[in-house]
């Protein structure tokens, strides 16, 4: 292979990881009791809404199992936070519901994800109950589940110190908002400390403070090693900053150095 030359496509892409500590172990546990219950009883069984690394446990337990009689539903095409519904009947009916929050007032386009979710959040209702929340200039759609939607509909009466209005909807009819422009940057090396480095505009060292001092996960798994090495296709939350996705792993420069193109949430 030319030292110009990247490793082939599967190389730039992290494997499956398996569970990394006692609550993903119990997760997976979680799954494989409701696979039991589905197959000895007939009924439909669901979990509440999975995040990326949830479903990827999720889906590793499911083939450990050869079960497949399931689906992922997050209330609309494209979900990225879904509840998996199993029945070997294929009864898929999922318990969520989609609302429409009409903020009133101009400030509706100020609002942002975060100021919805603490929102709900703050009448008690836990990270799980909620799926995708989509925000637009006059307000926000999300999808929650039916217990979470009757709470919403009869507490929920101010968003960021604005009034809202909530109503069922039928759908889902926002349009995710698209990331913003990707951006293209070279590293000495595919090493976690690199990326951040370039990704927040930080020296070095200060995207290594980052790392060590728990800030850092990687496709939702907590990681602390600046030299963690890094993938094609993996999404960083780095707390205080945001949300970052690896969208590709190119080739490599007359220097020697790396290119690779990411894309910010």
């Amino acid at each position: 292979m030319n030292s110009k030359t990247m490793a082939s496509s599967s190389d730039r892409k992290r494997g499956y990881t398996p569970p990394v500590n006692a609550e993903e172990q119990m997760f997976q546990r979680r799954i494989a009791d409701l696979v039991s219950a589905v197959r000895r009883s007939g009924a439909s069984r669901f979990t509440m809404f999975c995040n990326d690394r949830e479903q990827e446990l999720a889906q590793a337990a499911l083939a450990s199992l050869s079960f497949d009689g399931y689906t992922w539903d997050g209330g609309y095409d494209g979900a990225q936070r879904r509840m998996l519904c199993l029945a070997e009947d294929g009864n898929f009916s999922a318990p969520l519901c989609c609302l429409e929050l009409e903020i009133q007032g101009p400030s509706a386009g100020e609002l942002t994800h975060r100021d919805y979710l603490g929102a709900i959040m703050g009448l008690r209702i836990s990270r799980e109950c909620i799926g995708d929340i989509l925000c637009g200039p006059d307000g926000a759609q999300l999808v929650v589940t039916t217990a979470a939607a009757r709470v919403i509909c009869d507490d929920l009466h101010e968003v960021g110190r604005c009034s809202v209005r909530v109503r069922p909807a039928d759908a889902i009819s926002f349009c995710p908002q698209p990331p913003a422009a990707e951006r293209t940057v070279t590293l000495a090396s595919l090493r976690l400390d690199a990326l951040i480095a370039a990704m927040l505009h930080v020296s070095r060292s200060e995207a290594s403070r980052l790392v060590v001092s728990g800030s850092v996960q990687i496709n939702h798994v907590l990681k602390t090693s600046p030299g963690e090495a890094v993938y094609e296709e993996d999404v960083f939350s780095i707390r205080g900053y945001g949300k970052y996705k690896l969208t590709k792993v190119g080739a490599r420069s007359r220097k020697d150095r790396i290119f690779v193109t990411f894309e910010e949430y």
